[in-house]
């Protein structure tokens, strides 16, 4: 897991188990540390996005077990329940469903990414696996979430699983992050190789992620609602745990269980912008034509129930629950404090000093002309539903600690470096917040990804507002220092005592931002 611990600006280093790494530290009320405070709450807002408690939250029984009631509707079990899944995630979801709905479930099938059961068994998360005479079939691919054979002949086994249904069953779709790359089925004669290179085209010349699952659902037997149709008319029941910013349904693994609003023109919209009408195999032009002159037209899903179960707002609306009981004035900032992550730490480190000039008034260490800055740079970021205003005068009327709370950035990382956004993130945000002294207020910045995956895997580095004079003792320097290598740059700072390594958590919700402003 890539995540960003940083305390500012001279806050002693306090135990966050299991690595030693920080000394002694003042303690809040609590009795804790504000490092260790900050692992709590990002620690919760993990768990309220787990498998078991997410599941638990929208599916029950009734008491003769003969009823599945999810949120407010309820479907008839008479050992006519399937299940099908496809996601990083998916694998403890399956297991926690299974758990649940125990001899109800007939059959099913997943796809997860490959390694993903032998890692979950080394980090000891027994409870992510399913046992050993599960009814559920488990198929692993994708690897480096690429689209491969492996993947594909699980989407196969996924379809011929859905279109063996009748009017009687019914059909629990379970998908996360990733699932996409876990459910490739191109239509024939559309290759899996020319589908790929399609993207990979679209992709290089610039092509969004949008304009990129238009091609992919049109292309696909099972995206766009493809999945949804293949099992009609069984009833399609679809738990969906969100890693895009604002829960779209038909954008998460490129909606299969989602009705497609595009069309053919859409896609030669498309191809066309982007100059690869001429590009196009031979096999693509014969599935577009197929499709314009379909008479049938789009179909609809409404033999589907769609149900976001976890996202990344569950996950901050947790954290904040938990700060408030801590004795913390809360606000959620945004749960897409999105952008290039150098603007994302330009506005923390703007935040900071703004937010902290209104803790302790008169705040003379912050000039107006912050305020003007931070204002429009939220103007330029464009961040959804952001609650800045509200936040700063939660921060004017607070008697004691705020914690502020966000997520989640993007980083383009270049060469060989290694680093991750959030690692990127503590070393732009440690180089903002030393530009200028903060005042009598102690801020602590965390930065964490709710997966846990990735090559860094890490909940570090600690980023004190000394950085730049830790760095040049160990001959670095902040200003020019390659910001996407920020892992080499923290293994090197202080040989790697900065990097907290967590491991898989089961989920993927994003990334969560902690910024905790405490008066001296």
């Amino acid at each position: 897991m890539a995540a960003t611990l940083q305390v500012i600006p001279r806050l002693a280093r306090a135990p966050l188990c299991p690595l030693p790494w920080w000394g002694p530290v003042a303690r809040l009320a609590s009795g804790m540390a504000l490092p260790e405070q900050a692992q709590q709450l990002f620690e919760s807002a993990v768990g309220a996005v787990l498998p078991g408690p997410m599941l638990h939250r929208v599916l029950t029984l009734d008491p003769t077990g003969r009823q599945l009631k999810v949120r407010d509707r309820s479907f008839q079990l008479r050992h006519n329940l399937y299940l099908v899944g496809f996601g990083k995630a998916v694998l403890g979801m399956a297991a926690a469903a299974e758990e649940l709905l125990g001899q109800h479930l007939v059959q099913g099938v997943i796809s997860v990414p490959k390694g993903i059961r032998a890692a979950m068994e080394h980090a000891g998360k027994q409870e992510m696996l399913l046992k050993p005479h599960s009814r559920i079939q488990v198929f692993e691919g994708a690897e480096n979430n690429l689209p491969d054979r492996d993947a594909l002949r699980a989407a196969l086994a996924i379809q011929q699983l859905a279109e063996g249904l009748t009017a009687d069953d019914l059909l629990l779709v379970l998908i996360s992050g990733g699932g996409s790359a876990l459910l490739p089925a191109p239509i024939p004669p559309v290759t899996l190789e020319e589908k790929q290179t399609l993207t990979k085209l679209l992709a290089a010349r610039g092509a969004t992620i949008q304009e990129l699952n238009t091609i992919r659902k049109a292309l696909s037997q099972l995206k766009g609602g493809g999945l949804a149709q293949a099992a009609y008319p069984a009833q399609v029941v679809s738990l969906i745990l969100s890693d895009v910013v604002g829960d779209p349904m038909e954008v998460i693994a490129s909606g299969p269980t989602v009705a497609s609003a595009h069309n053919v023109q859409d896609c030669l919209h498309i191809i066309n912008r982007y100059g690869l009408r001429a590009a196009l195999p031979r096999s693509v032009k014969t599935v577009l034509a197929r499709a314009d002159s379909d008479p049938h037209g789009p179909y609809s899903c409404g033999h589907v129930l769609n149900v976001i179960v976890g996202s990344n707002v569950v996950a901050l609306a947790e954290a904040q629950r938990q700060a408030q009981a801590l004795g913390y004035r809360a606000v959620v900032l945004s749960a897409a404090i999105q952008g290039d992550v150098r603007s994302v730490a330009q506005f923390y480190g703007l935040l900071a000093r703004v937010a902290g000039a209104r803790l302790i008034p008169p705040g003379a260490w912050a000039s107006g002309e912050e305020d003007a800055e931070l204002y429009r740079l939220e103007a330029e970021l464009q961040l959804p539903d952001l609650q800045l205003e509200e936040a700063l005068e939660i921060v004017a009327g607070a008697q004691g600690p705020v914690c502020l709370l966000g997520g989640e950035p993007t980083v383009q990382l270049r060469g060989s470096g290694k680093g991750g956004r959030n690692q990127e993130l503590a070393l732009c945000v440690g180089a903002e917040l030393g530009r200028q002294p903060l005042g009598p207020i102690d801020v602590l910045f965390l930065s964490g990804g709710t997966d846990g995956a990735g090559p860094q895997m890490l909940l570090g580095p600690g980023v004190t507002s000394d950085l730049a004079s830790q760095a040049r003792h160990r001959g670095l320097d902040v200003a020019t220092f390659p910001r996407q290598q920020s892992h080499t740059f923290f293994c090197r700072l202080q040989g790697g005592v900065h990097l907290l390594h967590t491991g898989l958590t089961g989920t993927n919700v994003m990334d969560a931002h902690l910024l905790f402003l405490r008066p001296r």
